[in-house]
């Protein structure tokens, strides 16, 4: 076991129950979806944004507002649509005539959580509002920047597949802001049965205080940025990333030439960040590979293009990313 963890053990310790109220009032809220709690805690944890993606009524709105009661975050909701501005999320100037003065309107975005729903139904230059502040907690109103929460900050968006109507696909730029990307799947029938068992009882609806604060979860991601990586497991990641941009080294030539752009050093940067997140959900204070392996997924389906060749001939991004991951040795 390495020797070389940083974190005290009351603040791990601190952590690991954090964690483990944050799983008891999310399953409280949301049933099943356990890669779908993972991928939420992971990230937010990690400090990143989230991007998710399923056909309509998969608790996705509901686990986003789940994971913000839970800590007691200011939260807010955007509703995307084709007609909706970058104003409508960041704020705008008014001009008072009788003062003769601009007043700024905060839009939004300025929240501990914001859910962008649906956002592939707005267009482009609003998709693009949210690119400094993803990526610099800041935005520009009139001229005049503005911070973000400087506590936690956290995007969580969701979006419908891209092949129904009227959807706009979200940029290389766009996406790469996105820590981790997670599609979620249809809950069984046990699960389905459960949701109106809960919903008879009135637990689904029944409001529950919060089981943190604001100040608790940054010291929760305080602490996951303590988490020891070795030099080898930070030689694996950038390893599998680079091999996502030479795909002809990495895999057979007949899934390579699927592959039409890697991942980029943001890439490296999310992976380092979320295996220390899964770490320490998994209850320990190093890194391991597997780690880096249960992200892989998360980290890299929304990185990698593919060819329009990929679609016609069924290849999707996990196909390759298995591949990939396969072709680069384990420490």
């Amino acid at each position: 076991m390495p020797e070389k963890s940083t974190i005290s053990e009351e603040d791990f310790q601190f952590s690991q129950d954090a964690i483990a109220k944050l799983r008891r009032y999310f399953e409280t809220r949301v049933v099943g979806q356990k890669e779908l709690e993972t991928a939420l805690l992971a990230a937010i944890i990690a400090d990143g944004h989230i991007l998710l993606e399923s056909v309509p009524g998969l608790a996705k709105t509901t686990a986003a507002k789940a994971i913000s009661d839970a800590v007691g975050g200011k939260f807010s909701r955007i509703q995307c649509t084709p007609d909706l501005l970058p104003s409508d999320i960041i704020g705008t100037q008014i001009y008072h005539q009788e003062t003769g003065k601009f007043e700024t309107i905060f839009g939004p975005v300025f929240a501990n959580f914001v859910l962008l729903d649906e956002v592939n139904r707005s267009s482009a230059k609003t998709q693009s509002a949210m690119l400094e502040a993803m990526q610099e907690k800041q935005v520009t109103i009139g001229g005049i920047t503005y911070r973000m929460p400087q506590d936690v900050f956290i995007v969580i968006a969701t979006q419908n597949p891209i092949e129904q109507e009227g959807t706009y696909p979200l940029s290389e730029a766009q996406t790469d802001r996105f820590m981790i990307k997670e599609r979620i799947t249809y809950p069984s029938a046990e699960e389905e049965l459960e949701i109106l068992t809960r919903m008879d009882q009135g637990a689904l609806s029944r409001k529950e205080p919060p089981v943190l604060t604001i100040a608790e979860l940054d010291r929760v991601q305080c602490t996951a940025e303590k988490i020891y990586v070795d030099r080898s497991i930070q030689r694996y990641i950038t390893n599998i990333v680079s091999a996502t941009r030479t795909p002809q080294q990495a895999m057979k030539p007949e899934l390579a030439k699927y592959v039409r752009i890697g991942a980029s050093p943001r890439a490296t940067i999310n992976f380092l960040r979320i295996a220390r997140s899964a770490a320490l959900l998994s209850g320990r204070d190093y890194v391991i590979p597997d780690d880096v392996k249960s992200m892989r997924y998360r980290i890299l389906r929304h990185r990698i293009g593919l060819s329009y060749a990929a679609v016609a001939d069924h290849v999707d991004e996990e196909q390759i990313i298995d591949a990939i991951v396969n072709s680069v040795p384990v420490p």
